[in-house]
């Protein structure tokens, strides 16, 4: 199964592609998109590799990845959902991690919400995902604010494992926010 494109009432997510470096290097340069990522803008260089990272991710379980968010009037951030990586997050098949980062001037305009709901769709719709998780610094109230309003709930409040850079706020720890296929549901046919 490739990425497909996705449609919500106001947003085109397309499958990341080497033709959105330049859009990803003016959102990671940007210190307030970056400030509960790496604590400052991201450089070039940066940008660069996990551009790479982000396009294998994409390889990594069919149908799953990057998309690259565009509204009417352009570009808006890049949403994603991959098999679960890191140092806090098991390899589980059937789960994802979900994720966004949006341009600072499209932030409180409910993109973020809009481009995660139509993931959890997909994910649980097409890809038959049986979980998908959302983590993100405790302190990052905003996304924390978006994951609800998605319909994730609060699964667990932990320590990161990876501590090499502490950015401000990282002393509050992490948490992880949760919807699995069975709530999904639930929330889409509430009577039954």
């Amino acid at each position: 199964m490739d990425q497909p494109t996705l449609r919500t009432r106001r947003l085109t997510l397309v499958p990341l592609a080497d033709e959105h470096l330049e859009l990803e290097v003016r959102l990671d340069s940007d210190p307030e998109v970056m400030r509960y990522l790496i604590g400052r803008a991201a450089s070039r260089a940066e940008v660069e590799r996990a551009h790479r990272r982000r396009l294998a991710a994409a390889r990594e379980v069919p149908g799953l990845g990057f998309w690259a968010g565009f509204a009417a009037a352009g570009f808006v951030g890049w949403w994603i959902l991959q098999p679960p990586h890191g140092p806090d997050q098991v390899k589980t098949p059937g789960e994802a991690d979900l994720g966004y980062r949006l341009l600072r001037s499209r932030w409180r305009q409910g993109y973020a919400t809009e481009g995660a709901c139509e993931l959890l769709r997909y994910a649980f719709e097409d890809v038959g995902l049986d979980r998908v998780f959302a983590p993100t610094m405790a302190v990052n109230t905003a996304s924390r604010a978006t994951m609800s309003a998605a319909g994730l709930t609060f699964a667990r409040a932990f320590t990161s494992a990876a501590d090499d850079d502490p950015i401000p706020g990282a002393e509050h720890g992490e948490v992880e926010y949760e919807l699995s296929r069975a709530a999904w549901l639930a929330q889409r046919n509430p009577s039954g």
